[in-house]
Parts: C-alpha cells; sequence; structure tokens
C-alpha cells in the first residue's frame, strides 16, 4: 500500500517540480518535505490541505487509502512521459513537439516536463551553432563532438530518472519557455 508521503513525490513529480518548487509554493521548508516524502513524518491537515492545493489534487487523494483506481492510466502517461524525456535524443526539436501535441491532452501536468525538454533541445541547438561557427577556429570540431555526447547522456540519464520517478535536472539550460 501506497502511503501519503510516496503519492506526495509522485504528484510532484508527474507536475515536473523539485522539492524546492513544492516548498515554496506551500511554504513548507525544503526539509519538511523531504521528510514527508520519506515517511519519517505524518503531515497535519493544514500542511496536507497546502500540499493538495500546491499539486492541484483534491485532499481525498492524498489521504485515501485506496490504490489510484487510474492506476494503469498512470502507467500509460508516464510511458508516454519517459517517451517524451527520450525523444530528445535526436537534438531535433519535432519528436517531442509531436508527442506533446498527440497527447497533451491526456498527460495533465506534464507541460513543465515539455518545457524542460524543448528549453533544453533549443539550448544544444543554439550551443551547436556556435560550435559551428567555431569550426573556423578548430576548437568547433571538439566542442561539437562533446555537445553530442552531452547531451545524449543527459538526454538518457533524465530518461531512467524519470522511469525511476525520481527529479530529473537538464543542466546548461536557457529558460527560453516559461
Amino acid at each position: 500500500m501506497e502511503n501519503i508521503g510516496q503519492k506526495i513525490k509522485e504528484l510532484r513529480l508527474l507536475k515536473g517540480l523539485t522539492q524546492e518548487d513544492l516548498a515554496e509554493l506551500t511554504g513548507l521548508s525544503v526539509r519538511t518535505i523531504q521528510r514527508i516524502e520519506s515517511g519519517e513524518v505524518d503531515p497535519r491537515t493544514y500542511t496536507l490541505n497546502a500540499l493538495a492545493e500546491a499539486l492541484g489534487v483534491d485532499l481525498e487523494v492524498l489521504t485515501s487509502k485506496k490504490k489510484n483506481a487510474n492506476a494503469s492510466l498512470s502507467q500509460e502517461a508516464y510511458n508516454w512521459l519517459i517517451l517524451l524525456h527520450f525523444s530528445g535524443i535526436f537534438i531535433l526539436i519535432i519528436p517531442p513537439i509531436l508527442i506533446w501535441l498527440l497527447k497533451k491532452d491526456e498527460l495533465e501536468g506534464y507541460e513543465q516536463h515539455f518545457k524542460d525538454i524543448m528549453n533544453f533541445q533549443f539550448s544544444i541547438f543554439i550551443y551547436l551553432m556556435v560550435s559551428v561557427l567555431l569550426l573556423l577556429v578548430i576548437i568547433g570540431l571538439p566542442l561539437l563532438i562533446f555537445l553530442g555526447l552531452f547531451s545524449s547522456v543527459v538526454i538518457v540519464l533524465n530518461t531512467i530518472k524519470v522511469m525511476n520517478r525520481d527529479d530529473y535536472h537538464y543542466p546548461l539550460t536557457m529558460k527560453i519557455l516559461k
């Protein structure tokens, strides 16, 4: 059976929020969020209300002892989320956009994931264009190789993190989409 902390963590990850983001939205400390998610403490009612509001769910979703009735839908949604993250491996913006356009209505709460993926894609594209310009100065070729490897590793690692329902992070990303 899932405890409240696990439900909160799962919902937080579905929303694409970090523990810091959730703490800011609720007015709780990051340490409190960590302790709740790890099951060290049981949150009080007013804390649960703040968490439910920040996560965009009814309080009953957090306090229900029953397994989520939409567990299969949740797993399917997670599969699409995993594919959305992995689609960035092609260093093209088309695959993530196509997946998002096809499934955006079914992937409620995944908008932040999409923005993070697209920001990373745009950032890598900009870095690649700079590298192409630097080809004239010889440093561009090693930079192109590094960017290709770097982006592939980051995308695979973040896809694995999403598969494990852990926090993901795209480094060196410019916030183009907000």
